[in-house]
């Protein structure tokens, strides 16, 4: 190479390495001018226990979270308690949530991201605001498009990126400042359902069970002791003993989907009530319907009564026997008088709960009767394995 070559090779160096320290600088300022620092906290003034409302709205849906002494309700739900865990959980990632990508955005491309504020065009995403105490905003971001990696799990070349790993989110009645966080935020959704508590009553040492429906839903079961034989009362008839245990331990196991908003069990369909009484002293009603549209059902549980507040002694039993006995009994009765308050409470709600769940208390009589066993074909007795008697 001759030296007019390399003068001019060297130009071409010193041109190119402009252009990229122009374009470098460039990328600062919009980095600056952002605000938004990588590494950097999301929210660096966020302090959780000074926020007391969460609204989280999307196009089709808004559920607002709100605080009050500590405890928190969805305002949506009638004020339903709402899982502590899962608000505490979504404001320690708020509060800890970093930027890690800073983007210069034009407003052209916001669709595309999906960080249109609801309500105001195509290509919307999620909005969340917060709120202290004395209703001042704290912070009004839209939460956009999930960013999305690669399988880690796939090692093929051509696997296709379908990990959530981050999101787009960007200051609400901000512009060009579009910043990606390192965790999808998925509880982020306008879903009261997310955010409801899901301690529920349970029903249990079940005495008597009464059915009150229209048709054949009307039939009354019972047991002397708590793990006795289950019969239908006043002797009238063969009990199935599986439907007994499998009507009782539904009523134990009860779950519900969501809380209804407006709709109350007197407006759905067939209306069954179920009444039980148990060895605590307690009474629990529930009330079943059929929802109108769909196949889920409207429940109601009232409870009533107060649990015994002394032991009945065993037979035979020895002093130290009486007075350990007497000890745990005080420790149960405490528990329960917690349990009975909080599930009275729960008793003003209208919940939502899946056919599946009450089948086995929406049975008519017919299904509670004990079937008549059929002899096998060789004329054995029932249950007998084929071929009974067997030859000698």
């Amino acid at each position: 190479m001759n030296r007019k070559s390399f003068l001019i090779l060297l130009l071409l160096v010193a041109v190119l390495g402009g252009a990229g320290l122009a374009m470098f600088w460039q990328d600062i300022t919009h980095y600056r001018e952002s605000g938004a620092k990588i590494g950097a906290k999301l929210l660096p003034n966020l302090k959780a226990a000074e926020t007391t409302e969460i609204r989280i709205k999307d196009a089709k849906a808004e559920v607002t979270l709100v605080s009050n002494k500590g405890s928190w309700s969805i305002k949506e739900r009638g004020g339903y308690p709402a899982d502590i865990a899962e608000v505490s959980e979504l404001l320690a990632k708020l509060v800890e949530a970093k930027v890690v990508q800073s983007e210069a955005v034009g407003a052209s491309l916001y669709p595309r991201l999906e960080l249109i504020e609801p309500g105001k065009g195509e290509g919307s995403g999620t909005l969340l605001e917060l709120k202290d105490k004395s209703g001042k905003q704290i912070a009004s971001l839209i939460f956009g498009k999930t960013v999305l990696k690669k399988d880690p799990g796939n090692p093929l070349p051509n696997a296709q990126n379908g990990v959530p790993a981050g999101r787009y989110v960007l200051a609400a009645g901000q512009t060009q400042n579009v910043v990606v966080l390192g965790d999808p935020f998925a509880n982020i959704e306008p879903r009261a359902g997310r955010f409801l508590a899901k301690q529920f009553i349970k029903i249990d040492r079940i005495k008597t069970l009464t059915s009150a429906g229209s048709g054949d839903r009307n039939w009354k079961i019972t047991r002397d002791e708590e793990y006795g034989q289950w019969k239908f009362a006043a002797g009238a008839g063969p009990l199935d003993p599986s439907a007994a245990v499998s009507a009782v331990n539904a009523l134990g196991k009860l779950e519900f989907a969501d809380v209804s908003a407006s709709g109350k069990v007197e407006d759905g369909e067939n209306l069954v009530t179920a009444t039980a009484d148990t060895f605590d002293g307690l009474t629990y009603t529930v009330k079943m319907a059929k929802q109108k549209s769909g196949s889920d059902y409207l429940l109601n549980i009232a409870l009533t009564g107060a649990p015994l507040k002394t032991r009945p002694p065993e037979k035979g039993e020895k002093p130290e026997e009486a007075a350990r006995r007497d000890k745990e009994f005080a420790e149960t009765l405490k528990r329960l008088e917690a349990r009975a308050e909080f599930e009275k409470i729960l008793g003003q709600w209208t919940y939502i709960v899946s056919v599946k769940n009450l089948e086995p208390v929406l049975r008519d009589r017919a299904q509670m009767v004990a079937q008549p066993k059929k002899p096998d074909e060789k004329g054995g007795p029932p249950g007998a394995p084929p071929g009974f008697p067997f030859p000698r």
